[in-house]
């Protein structure tokens, strides 16, 4: 189970840091990764971390200014977004695949970001 949160109102060039907390199996043994949808877009792949945490992509809309993060110890991945744009508005989500290129299988509920003045 994933449970995403820190999602906000915020103003255009601020900044957020999104949480996902995983329970229910084994967090070290699963690639995670952060989603958004727009309202009338399609869902987008923002982030993707490795089990360890050392191995991390982006999507080119948020590289330089997103950067994913886990702590394995305490089961919980991390989005610290920067330079925020109103483009970035969505519902942000984390998922858990069981290596890279596998089905995303476990999907959190989603946290609200809205990037406005």
């Amino acid at each position: 189970q994933l449970q995403a949160s820190g999602g906000g109102l915020v103003q255009p060039g601020g900044s957020l840091r999104l949480s996902c907390a995983a329970s229910g199996r084994t967090f070290s043994n699963y690639v995670m990764g952060w989603f958004r949808q727009a309202p009338v877009k399609e869902r987008e792949l923002v982030a993707t971390i490795g089990w360890s945490g050392g191995i991390t992509s982006y999507g080119d809309s948020v590289k330089g200014r997103f950067t994913a993060s886990r702590d394995n110890a305490a089961n919980t991945l991390y989005l610290q977004m920067n330079s925020l744009k109103p483009d970035d508005t969505a519902v942000y989500y984390c998922a858990a695949q069981r290596t890279y290129g596998s089905t995303w299988d476990t999907w959190g509920q989603g946290t609200q970001v809205t990037v406005s003045s």
